[in-house]
């Protein structure tokens, strides 16, 4: 049976630091819905109603240009082990590119580590648990490194790469990158 909750207890934040990886949800008004899976060490819990997540330069940008059109988000984490537990955070949140001011007291916590091209700061309204019965047992092997190895192959600066793949999103949205209205 689904709780609700208006913050993130104790628990929750335990719960949330154990998992290897999380999914993002973000949507515009109009468009297409995006889920994103997320891992490499890239998540804090700041507080109560809290989250921070550093994202990593990829092949896409659709949550930044979705929050430039709806500031909603919802994270969920899901147990693989033998505890089955889902849980959801929903709220809004903002996007952090490295050309704001409040950058580099965001980006601290993670280090300032190579290929990060936002931060999202994230206000969480509510917190959901539900059973988590049907997600399949799994062992995790290892972390990927793949993605920091490919980005370090494209050279000190990832500008070019932003202006060719994260300018825009897939429904032709502007993401804000570069730090103008494109």
């Amino acid at each position: 049976m689904a709780k609700q909750f208006d913050k993130i207890e104790d628990a929750h934040r335990s719960f949330i630091e154990e998992q290897p990886m999380f999914f993002v949800g973000s949507a515009a008004p109009d468009g297409r819905v995006n889920v994103s899976p997320k891992g490499m060490n890239s998540l804090r819990v700041t507080g109560p109603n809290r989250l921070i997540w550093l994202n990593y330069t990829g092949s896409g940008n659709e949550t930044a240009g979705h929050l430039r059109q709806a500031n909603r988000m919802t994270m969920m984490w899901c147990s693989f082990g033998q505890r089955p537990l889902i849980l959801r955070a929903y709220g809004t949140a903002r996007t952090v590119h490295p050309h704001d001011a409040d950058w580099s007291d965001l980006v601290a916590p993670f280090g300032d580590p190579f290929g990060a091209r936002q931060v999202y700061d994230m206000s969480v309204d509510m917190v959901q648990t539900s059973c988590g019965y049907a997600v399949p047992r799994m062992e995790l092997s290892s972390q990927r490194d793949t993605l920091i190895t490919a980005l370090k192959g494209k050279g000190d600066d990832l500008t070019p790469y932003w202006v060719e793949k994260n300018t825009t999103t897939i429904d032709g949205l502007p993401t804000g990158i570069l730090g103008d209205d494109e």
